[in-house]
């Protein structure tokens, strides 16, 4: 291991502790605590979210919720409701559009002969004609029609007034009332030419959502004081008597009823929900094939079967794509402003048009709630309940959430939103699975913390994350090993309280790692009163750096542990030192429950071994001739061949040759002599 993974894996030990220490001091806070704020910080998140956002917010709560239409789409057709479309087919025939007037009213004329109850001309005349009379007399010839106005609502097209405006609806006021209904107002319009001013007309204006789609329309909008209403109301406005045309709202009885309520006095019964803009929700109930539609030329020519028309309500519009009358639904891309009239009437006459109930928003933050408690407690039962139910959570509770709002739309027409507590949901769910997983890491960084105080980085990385077996889990490696050790211990320990025992021990252990991992090493283990030291390759490199470390640790110790005098009647305390290199087997063995992780193989003898031969030969420092041999440009001197305590072979032993000069200290009266300095041996 050479000095820079030394210095990578302290400083790798040192960011670790860090994290703990920060994860220990918020993990020290009290559960229910943590998890309280992690539930806050969601709801704050989420709401911050739709505010901040609410276009995109919006749109995918619209394009998710609609599932609730489009899963359980109705495709019967619709035989109340007829259209007659001027398509591509009918401008090739007739003429390319704005068709004469002349050609209107004929095609008026068609209509009424065929029996439609009412026409709606999704249309606006706003230029005086040639034919004008003609399509005027048509009109009050039929048994009911009524034309489009448009008041603009888009600031885009602002600055445009043209034709009159007229036929308002009474009752509606354009001030914010005891209803709480605020509706659009505008001064810019397109409308019909002065010359049909007695032709009853309704408005076509439609909401346009930041995606571009059109999913409400106002029920009237206010012009200079006055509130003209929509299209699809008038039509019954316009089959009852001309002082009919009138309304009246109020505000929702309950959370479940819709913001504002708007009922017709000549039709008892139907009740129009509104929000609070006065807006109407359009339905999408209905398939786009439910809706029956004629080409204009054919109605023309009578090549259609004009029994499609008996005693219908008509809607009259434009699908040509060079007449710009397309949006968006939850069906296609391009869909027709036709069919969004042909949904409002269908809707009102089955009195099922679709609202968001006054009290959602108490509805969602009680889901909310719920949601809330259920994560809290699951939190609270810890353990596998965590780290398996919260990812589980945070894909059901959206879903749930979204499952209310689709089967509450399919079942009542009742628009519920379910984007906050699916979020929320989402949001806590991670959150508090995130807060497992810190306190999940900070367990484990504190046992591997343990461990590495224990064992080796390296070594306490495996056991701690590895799954414990039975089976021998060891690895082959060409090692060079040092093993170094305290001569006289035992008696000296005798000597001495246990306290001062443990700290000599302490210093010795802390002084020996420090100098072993400063040269690349590792401690292995601590055997007592000694160590054995390791390095993961046996190569010059580390044959000179254990040298160095043997030499620096005779250096350290005899200058700061081992004292410069003996007791009385004892020894001095010594250090020996014995380097090999060779292979060696590394790994686990033992039981599942009860492992133990070592260093295996001839090497470790010959290196205890070794190491025992410095106190018979005097020697504080002594090499096999393995490592030696790497050692060639060293001065090492040969101590003789022996047949170490244990083993079969002999062993050439050598030490390195002391500096020039040395000489052996003098022995002070009846004092041992520090055997750590004396010399010898066979050269």
């Amino acid at each position: 291991m050479s000095s820079r993974s030394s210095e990578a894996t302290l400083h790798d030990q040192h960011a670790q502790a860090a994290q703990v220490s920060v994860w220990h001091r918020l993990m020290g806070l009290p559960p229910v605590l943590l998890r309280l704020a992690v539930l806050l910080s969601g709801a704050a998140f989420s709401a911050a979210l739709i505010v901040l956002f609410p276009g995109p917010v919006n749109s995918l709560e619209e394009r998710v919720g609609s599932l609730g239409w489009t899963l359980f789409s109705d495709s019967n057709v619709e035989e109340r409701i007829t259209l007659v479309v001027i398509d591509e087919a009918s401008i090739a025939e007739i003429g390319p559009w704005p068709w004469s007037r002349s050609d209107m009213g004929r095609l008026v004329e068609a209509i009424d002969d065929a029996g439609a109850l009412l026409q709606l001309h999704d249309i606006a005349y706003p230029e005086p004609k040639e034919g004008d009379e003609e399509f005027l007399a048509a009109i009050q010839a039929s048994r009911g029609a009524v034309v489009a106005q448009i008041p603009v609502l888009s600031p885009q097209f602002s600055g445009v007034s043209k034709g009159q405006l007229t036929h308002p609806i009474l009752g509606l006021s354009c001030e914010r009332g005891d209803s709480g209904l605020s509706l659009p107002q505008t001064g810019h319009y397109v409308a019909p030419a002065e010359s049909l001013a007695g032709v009853p007309k309704g408005h076509n204006a439609a909401l346009i959502e930041s995606d571009g789609a059109v999913r409400r329309s106002p029920a009237a909008v206010c012009v200079e004081g006055d509130a003209y209403p929509a299209l699809s109301l008038t039509a019954f406005l316009q089959l009852g008597e001309r002082d009919s045309w009138r309304g009246e709202v109020a505000p929702g009885a309950g959370p479940l009823d819709p913001a504002v309520v708007l009922t017709l006095p000549g039709y008892p019964g139907l009740e129009i929900p509104l929000d609070d803009t006065g807006a109407m929700r359009i339905s999408f109930d209905k398939a786009p094939e439910a809706f029956r539609a004629v080409s204009a030329a054919d109605v023309l020519n009578s090549r259609v079967d004009l029994s499609l028309l008996d005693n219908a309500w008509v809607i009259v519009g434009g699908t040509a794509f060079g007449m710009s009358d397309i949006v968006p639904t939850p069906y296609s891309g391009s869909a027709f402003g036709v069919e969004l009239q042909a949904r409002l009437l269908a809707s009102i006459l089955d009195v099922d048009m679709p609202f968001s109930p006054q009290g959602a928003s108490w509805i969602l933050s009680l889901i909310g709630l719920v949601f809330a408690a259920a994560l809290y407690f699951l939190a609270a039962s810890g353990g596998g309940a965590v780290a398996v139910g919260m990812p589980i959570a945070a894909v059901l509770l959206p879903a749930s959430v979204a499952a209310i709002h689709i089967w509450a739309l399919a079942s009542w027409n009742v628009w519920l939103g379910w984007f906050g507590p699916a979020l929320f949901g989402l949001l806590a769910a991670s959150g508090l699975l995130l807060l497992e997983f810190g306190r999940v890491r900070l367990e484990r960084a504190a046992v591997f913390g343990n461990l590495n105080s224990y064992l080796p980085s390296d070594i306490a990385r495996e056991i701690a994350f590895a799954m414990p077996s039975s089976s021998v889990n060891a690895r082959r490696s060409d090692v060079t090993l040092l093993n170094a050790d305290l001569r006289n211990f035992s008696a000296f320990s005798e000597a001495r309280p246990p306290e001062e025992i443990a700290a000599l021990l302490h210093f010795f252990f802390s002084r020996v790692t420090e100098i072993i991992e400063e040269k690349g090493g590792r401690v292995q283990e601590f055997r007592g009163d000694g160590i054995l030291a390791i390095w993961d390759s046996a190569d010059r490199v580390t044959a000179r750096s254990a040298l160095t470390a043997s030499k620096m640790l005779q250096a350290s110790l005899n200058d700061r542990l081992l004292p410069a005098e003996a007791l009385r009647g004892l020894e001095p305390l010594a250090l020996g030192v014995g380097i090999e290199q060779g292979p060696v087997l590394i790994g686990s063995i033992g039981p599942a429950h009860r492992r133990s992780y070592t260093v295996l193989g001839d090497t470790v003898s010959v290196t205890l071994r070794i190491q025992e031969m410095t106190a018979e030969l005097a020697q504080p420092i002594l090499l096999g001739e393995c490592i030696a041999r790497q050692l060639s440009d060293s001065r090492l001197e040969s101590q003789g061949s022996y047949l170490l305590s244990g083993l079969r072979i002999p062993h050439t032993l050598f030490a390195p040759a002391p500096p020039a000069g040395c000489s052996a200290p003098s022995v002070k009266g009846d004092q041992a002599p520090n055997l750590v300095v004396v010399g010898g041996g066979k050269s």
